[in-house]
């Protein structure tokens, strides 16, 4: 004869299932806790890392950044050097020119022509004095031009006082280089007489 269960299985098994959806719930929200965790822990890592490497490279551009000033300031010096080297091989070179500038205003002072002062600006030089006449002037400005050492004379002014010996003059000219191996032998006139002794301002 069949068996009949009166007992109240049906409940029985919801509960069953019931208990099982929560376990199997729990489970899973403690995994996502887990997983949760676990990305937020890698993430932290990987910032801590990328933190570390950006405070290294910071560190690494710091000292860049001093070599880049140590190297800048050399180059400063370097340059500074160079000028100084430069000025000193101007100064050496135009040692024996200026030698030769004034043995040439010796030669080209005709006579008749007196000079009182000769000074120099650069290439400028200005010559003041005294000659007999204008054409002395005239003799003194075509030896000028004729020189290895000097050229372009400009006549500044030229005047008579009464009584006074001759005409007052002042005139500039250009100093020039000639060539190291040559000799600036230019005309040689009869000797003129510079009454004051040159030199550079």
């Amino acid at each position: 004869m069949p068996r009949i269960n009166l007992l109240p299985w049906r409940e029985a098994q919801r509960k069953e299932r019931k208990v099982a959806f929560m376990a199997a719930l729990g489970g899973a929200a403690v995994c996502a806790l887990l997983v949760m965790g676990g990305v937020y822990l890698l993430y932290t890592g990987m910032i801590d890392a990328q933190q570390r490497r950006n405070e290294l490279l910071q560190t690494q551009i710091q000292v860049l950044d001093r070599q880049i000033e140590e190297i800048n300031s050399l180059e400063k010096t370097k340059r500074q050097f160079i000028d100084r080297m430069q000025i000193i091989e101007k100064l050496q070179r135009a040692r024996p020119e200026i030698v030769h500038v004034f043995d040439q205003i010796v030669k080209t002072v005709p006579d008749g022509v007196y000079l009182t002062s000769v000074t120099q600006a650069g290439d400028h030089l200005k010559f003041t004095g005294v000659a007999q006449s204008s054409t002395r002037v005239s003799a003194f400005m075509r030896n000028i031009d004729s020189s290895q050492w000097m050229k372009n004379p400009s006549l500044e002014v030229i005047e008579s006082k009464p009584g006074a010996f001759g005409s007052s003059f002042t005139l500039d000219a250009t100093e020039t280089s000639a060539d190291a191996d040559g000799d600036a032998d230019g005309p040689q006139p009869g000797p003129g007489r510079v009454m004051a002794s040159a030199g550079e301002p």
